[in-house]
């Protein structure tokens, strides 16, 4: 079986070779070496996605059929090798698995460390409405200020339909020069207070962003006197280059005011970077399991606690829809650990590991590389994590409410840590 498939791979790339000579004889030198660099770089993308995808079966697809339908194409540009990669990539049927053009690459490299230019939307495919959904809006952004909310469903952008547009046709319609405008159709879940049908209901309306330049800042924290309790609030805004470094200085410094419990709010937090996630749960974890990987050989990989806790005073985190990814790994692990109780509602279901890979050319490919387990084994993708005590918001906030008497998730929050939880109003909790 095995030297049957070496055969059959070697007889494949034999004819992929003697196709380009045979197209290459009679061309121009420089036509020639234009096409040749074309298909290498095409097929480098196609090594890199054969090598490291998740899903062995490429979604239930010949991976070796699907490059040799492009074998022997004469790309006239770079965009047209970009086009053929992007379509190659769209069989995967993964959002998450994307080519980034140079620009793209910059910009996200650029946001991972603390800073971008655009209207501030963390943002998804949705696998069944195939419309653009909000994983969250970055705090402070032209979108946050104007009242986008997670799970907002973007059905056009500037009048375009985004049904019919990949991830990154969507970003980059959303980006450009800082002070012009973009308009974005918005559908939003709304509640059906007579309850005359079982169906979801809709509100579709349009806001006019602004783009600007978006500072990241990871982390916002405070210390609130409630009664006669010190706690310590921390906000965990995204896990770019600086959270790790931030989370820190927030934790000491609160430890240095005496603070007798904590509540981590992570809500509408999209995710970033795994690793400052890990970091970031060494601090309040001593021992324990953070996180499990699994490959497309089903090989668990693990990384764990290392004993080096900056507190262990009591923590409750605060979840909601826009909780996603790497925030998903940090509330697993600290739940599942019994380090921390979560409060809020179901997060948002983001179980999937990328890996970024620089390309020749200043692009680069996100490829999903692993699907991520809790230290209990549970596989969220999609379903999300239902918090201990679930407290629906009774109304939407601003920025200067988070973490007050006006938060009604914070307040259940520090009520859960005073030992109160009869107290929750039964107004305020779901489910």
């Amino acid at each position: 079986m095995v030297k049957r498939s070496r055969i059959w791979l070697i007889s494949l790339f034999l004819a992929i070779a003697l196709n380009f000579l045979g197209i290459c004889v009679g061309m121009p030198p420089a036509e020639a070496a234009d096409y040749l660099q074309e298909q290498k770089f095409f097929t480098d993308v196609w090594q890199i996605v054969n090598h490291s995808y998740v899903d062995s079966t490429f979604n239930h697809q010949n991976w070796y059929k699907v490059r040799k339908k492009y074998t022997g194409q004469k790309f006239k540009s770079r965009e047209e090798t970009y086009d053929a990669i992007q379509a190659m990539l769209a069989s995967l049927d993964d959002p998450f698995t994307r080519l980034l053009r140079p620009d793209q690459y910059r910009s996200m490299q650029t946001s991972t460390s603390g800073a971008l230019t655009g209207v501030g939307l963390q943002i998804v495919v949705d696998a069944e409405t195939k419309f653009l959904t909000v994983v969250a809006p970055i705090e402070g952004s032209p979108a946050a200020k104007a009242g986008v909310r997670s799970l907002d469903q973007i059905i056009k952008i500037n009048n375009a339909s985004t049904q019919d547009l990949t991830l990154d046709e969507c970003a980059d319609r959303m980006r450009g020069t800082i002070g012009s405008e973009v308009t974005l159709t918005i559908s939003r879940a709304v509640s059906n207070p007579e309850k005359t049908s079982p169906e979801t209901l809709s509100d579709t309306f349009d806001v006019i962003l602004k783009r600007d330049l978006i500072a990241v800042n990871p982390v916002i924290f405070k210390l609130n006197h409630e009664g006669d309790r010190k706690i310590g609030y921390i906000r965990l805004n995204q896990f770019n280059g600086n959270a790790a470094e931030d989370m820190a200085k927030a934790i000491t410094t609160l430890e240095a005011q005496n603070a007798d419990g904590y509540v981590l709010d992570l809500r509408g937090n999209p995710g970033g970077l795994l690793q400052a996630g890990i970091e970031i749960a060494r601090m309040w974890l001593p021992e324990g399991v953070i996180v499990y990987t699994v490959d497309r050989q089903g090989i668990q990989d693990n990384f764990a606690a290392n004993d080096t806790p900056l507190t262990r005073d009591p923590l409750v985190i605060l979840t909601d829809g826009g909780t996603a990814s790497a925030s998903e790994v940090l509330s697993g692990a600290l739940h599942d650990n019994g380090r921390a109780k979560l409060l809020g509602t179901r997060t948002f279901g983001k179980g999937l590991v990328q890996s970024l890979f620089s390309l020749e050319d200043g692009s680069g490919l996100a490829v999903t590389i692993a699907h991520y387990e809790t230290p209990n084994h549970t596989d969220i993708h999609k379903s999300g994590i239902q918090p201990d005590v679930e407290v629906i918001p009774t109304k939407p906030l601003t920025r200067k409410q988070l973490g007050t008497e006006d938060d009604t998730q914070y307040v259940a929050a520090v009520q859960l840590l005073r030992g109160e939880n009869s107290q929750i109003s039964n107004a305020s909790v779901g489910g």
